[in-house]
Parts: C-alpha cells; structure tokens; sequence
C-alpha cells in the first residue's frame, strides 16, 4: 500500500514519495497528531484559516523505543503539550502528524 509522505520542517518543504506500513519512530523519538486548532472565538467570532495559531496539544500516536539508558515517558494515547515550534510536520494520506523529540514536550495532560 503506498502512501504519500510530505515533510515539512520550519519552511524547508520536502516532498517524499515512499512505501510504508506503519511510521515507527526511532530512538527518543515520538509522533503526534497535533489537536484542530480553534474555529471560532469564546465570543463566537470565527477564526480565518491565515489567522489560527498552530495548536500546541496533541495526541501521542506511535512512540520510539527511547536512548540506550533512557526509555521514553510517553505511551500511545497521551494527551501532550509541547512547543509551538517543536518537531517535524509530516502529512501521511492527507492527516497532519508532528515527529519531535520526547524532550520537545512540555507536559502530560
């Protein structure tokens, strides 16, 4: 089954055309599916789409197996914060996901 991957870090735009099963990430590594941001104010006003801040909650999806000496903290299914400009934009069959270091994340929800 191929899937299209886009990578995206900071602005340096990658475009990666490649077959995978599963992204599993590697040492201390861990994915996100960051939250939607906002679509309207407290107020009810709505958001435009050039005006939403990027979401800094997340969903952990797939966790590395950690350093040598450090196992990872995070497990599938954590509820995380993180850094506004943390980790690696990756798009798999058209889903936004983030790859960031365990470090890059602030908290457990």
């Amino acid at each position: 089954m191929a899937q299209n991957v886009t990578c995206q870090h900071h602005n340096n735009n990658i475009l990666v055309h490649d077959t995978i099963m599963k992204i599993q990430p590697l040492s201390d590594r861990v994915l996100v599916e960051p939250a939607p941001a906002e679509e309207k104010t407290a107020g009810g006003i709505y958001i435009p789409d050039t005006a939403k801040e990027k979401p800094q909650k997340g969903t952990v999806v797939a966790v590395g197996p950690g350093k040598k000496d450090e196992p990872t903290t995070v497990k599938e299914g954590d509820e995380v914060l993180y850094g506004k400009y943390s980790g690696t934009e990756i798009t798999v069959d058209g889903k936004d996901y983030l790859m960031m270091r365990e470090s890059d994340i602030l908290a457990i929800v």
